[in-house]
């Protein structure tokens, strides 16, 4: 391994032929407000969790919308649920309702060993 592997950087474009919209799609059903998001960050500023470990919840909603199911599953642990997020929330999204959803549906899929 090389020294400076470290300064590439990781690609941020979509694969759309890996795109997996399985959650995506069912959030957006059912919460129709996270439309509205715009990354701003006063979520993960906020967050509980976020001070206490690497949670980062403006980091999930990228994996969401990138469909990077992977990487979702494992971060969706260690959110707590509090809903500090929704209150500081200036587009009024119930992030903390997201998060649930987000939770359910990979739980439905992995039950299912569609994951």
């Amino acid at each position: 391994m090389n020294t400076l592997d470290f300064l590439k950087p990781r690609s941020r474009q979509i694969d759309f032929e890996n795109f997996d919209d399985r959650i995506l799609s069912y959030v957006l059903e059912k919460e129709q407000s996270f439309l509205t998001c715009i990354s701003c960050g006063g979520c993960t500023a906020t967050c509980s969790a976020g001070n206490l470990t690497h949670f980062n919840i403006r980091r999930i909603g990228l994996s969401l919308r990138r469909g990077n199911v992977n990487e979702l599953s494992n971060e969706i642990e260690k959110c707590m649920f509090c809903g500090k997020c929704t209150l500081v929330c200036p587009r009024d999204i119930n992030i903390r309702n997201v998060m649930l959803l987000l939770k359910k549906r990979v739980a439905q899929l992995k039950t299912e060993k569609l994951f």
